[in-house]
């Protein structure tokens, strides 16, 4: 269950990084919606920060279990 919440997690930090820099959303293109998105300089910063802690924690989705908890 851990590894499908990190796995959703980081898709949705990696969509906010593509909202933020390039002010496209590729969940809304792909399920139906508004996908181009325009936002304020100061939400593009804070989506883009969200979409580097997403591809920082993509090396937990890879860690394995016992080396995760210590």
């Amino acid at each position: 269950m851990g590894k499908i919440a990190l796995t959703l997690v980081i898709i949705g930090a990696l969509n906010w990084l593509l909202v933020g820099l390039f002010e496209w959303d590729l969940v809304a293109a792909l399920l139906g919606g508004d996908y181009h998105r325009e936002s304020s300089w100061f939400s593009r910063i804070v989506y883009i920060v969200v979409g580097l802690c997403g591809l920082y924690c993509l090396k937990y989705l890879f860690m394995d279990e016992s080396r995760a908890r210590t």
